[in-house]
C-alpha cells in the first residue's frame, strides 16, 4: 500500500487527545481508512471500553490493514524479520502513553507479561492507531487475575455447517443455561460463529470454568445428537456446531464484543437479544454501521461490564455438578491446546488417527 501523505489528526476521546498518524491510510478492501476504523471505537466508546474494562487484553494489530491472503502470526514480528501481515501484540507496546495501564498475567509455561489493561476510552483509540481492529481480553479482572467472573461459550460451525446451525443450537444452549441457574448473553463473533458470555461471580478458576464448559457442551451433544459436537480433534468433529470448550483454558480468549474483525467486510463481533438471533446475519454488523445499531440500542452486553452491579452474578455450581456426574459415569478430561504442558487428568494428546495404541474395536 502506498505510504499516507495526510497529515495527523487528533480526535478529543473522552477529554484525552488522542493522534491518529496517516489517517488516510486503506485499512480494508472496501476503502475503509484508519481513522474511519478509530472514529467507530470512539463512537461505540461505552461499549468497547465495558468490554475490556480492568481486563488483561492481548491486541490483535494489523498496522498495514487487512487484505485478502493476508497473514495472521502468532508472534509478534521484528522489523527486520516479519512473520505476518497481522499479529498479538501481548506485551505492552514500548513508548505507550503514561495513561495505558497493565495487569500481569501468567501463560501456561508458568512466564509472564504485562498486557495492556484498559481503563478509558482513549487507550482503545490508542491501540486502534497502532493498527489494533480485534482486543481479546482475557475472563478476569486485574485485581484477581486468577479468579475467572466470565463463561466464555463458543458455537463454532464445522465445515459444511454455517452461522444458521449455530442459530439453531442458541435456543437449546439458553434454556440449559436457564436450567443450571444462569443466564447467557449472546453475540455474533463477527465470523461464522456465535458467542454466548455469562456474568460470574468472580471466584471460579480457570480449571474450574472449562470443566464446567465440557459439561454444558456434553450436554448439548446428548440433547442434539449429530448437531453439536466437543471432539478437540476436526477429523472426529463432523458437520457439528463445536463447542471450543478450550476458550476457557488460561491465555486463550474471544474477541470482545463492538471488536472489529480482519476479513473482507470488516465486521463487528455485535451483541444481540436473543429474540434477535435467529433474524440476523454476521455481515450485518460492521464498522460502517455498527456504531448507529450502538446509538439505537446501548450496551447489551453491560451485563458483563467488570463493574456490573454483583446481583447480576452467576455460579458454576450446577454446572460443576453436571461435570461431576458425568465424570461419575467415565466421562473424563478432554485434551487441551497443544501448547499446554501435560495437565492433570488429561487424556493422551494424540490424534486418533495416529493413535496406534487406541482400541479401533468400536469403529
Amino acid at each position: 500500500m502506498a505510504a499516507s501523505k495526510a497529515p495527523a489528526v487528533e480526535l478529543d476521546v473522552a477529554g484525552r487527545t488522542v493522534r491518529v498518524t496517516s489517517p488516510d491510510r486503506v485499512v480494508f478492501p472496501r476503502g475503509i481508512t484508519k481513522l474511519q476504523v478509530v472514529e467507530y471505537f470512539v463512537a461505540v466508546a461505552d461499549g468497547i471500553t465495558g468490554a475490556l474494562l480492568h481486563r488483561p487484553t492481548t491486541l490483535e494489530r494489523w498496522p498495514k490493514g487487512w487484505h485478502e491472503g493476508a497473514h495472521l502470526a502468532t508472534r509478534t514480528p521484528k522489523p527486520s524479520d516479519p512473520k505476518g501481515d497481522g499479529f498479538y501484540q501481548k506485551r505492552v507496546p514500548q513508548g505507550a502513553p503514561d495513561y495505558v495501564e497493565t495487569a500481569t498475567i501468567a501463560f501456561p509455561s508458568g512466564r509472564t507479561a504485562d498486557e495492556v489493561c484498559p481503563t478509558e476510552p482513549a487507550v482503545v483509540a490508542w491501540a486502534a492507531n497502532m493498527g489494533t481492529l480485534t482486543f481479546h481480553p482475557w475472563p478476569v479482572r486485574r485485581d484477581d487475575v486468577e479468579a475467572v467472573d466470565q463463561l466464555r461459550i463458543d458455537l463454532d460451525p464445522q465445515p459444511g455447517t454455517d452461522f444458521s446451525d449455530a442459530v439453531a443450537v442458541a435456543p437449546h444452549l439458553r434454556e440449559l443455561l436457564g436450567e443450571l441457574g444462569m443466564t447467557g448473553y449472546p453475540k455474533t463473533s463477527g465470523g461464522r460463529g456465535l458467542h454466548v458470555f455469562v456474568p460470574l461471580a468472580p471466584r471460579w478458576s480457570f480449571t474450574e470454568a472449562r470443566r464446567a464448559t465440557i459439561a454444558i457442551g456434553r450436554e448439548l451433544e446428548r440433547r442434539l445428537p449429530g448437531q453439536v459436537t466437543t471432539r478437540w480433534w476436526k477429523e472426529e468433529r463432523g458437520e457439528a456446531i463445536f463447542v471450543d470448550y478450550n476458550q476457557m483454558a488460561r491465555d486463550r480468549t474471544i474477541a470482545s464484543a463492538y471488536s472489529i474483525r480482519a476479513n473482507a467486510r470488516a465486521t463487528v463481533s455485535m451483541p444481540l437479544d436473543w429474540d434477535e438471533v435467529a433474524d440476523v446475519h454476521p455481515d450485518d454488523f460492521d464498522v460502517l454501521t455498527a456504531a448507529d445499531r450502538f446509538a439505537q440500542r446501548g450496551d447489551l452486553f453491560a451485563a458483563l461490564r467488570a463493574d456490573r452491579d454483583p446481583s447480576l452474578d452467576c455460579s458454576l455450581d450446577a454446572a460443576l455438578e453436571l461435570a461431576a456426574r458425568d465424570e461419575g459415569e467415565g466421562l473424563g478430561d478432554l485434551p487441551y491446546p497443544p501448547e499446554y504442558p501435560k495437565m492433570p487428568g488429561e487424556p493422551k494428546r494424540v490424534q486418533p488417527s495416529r493413535d496406534k495404541d487406541r482400541d479401533r474395536s468400536g469403529d
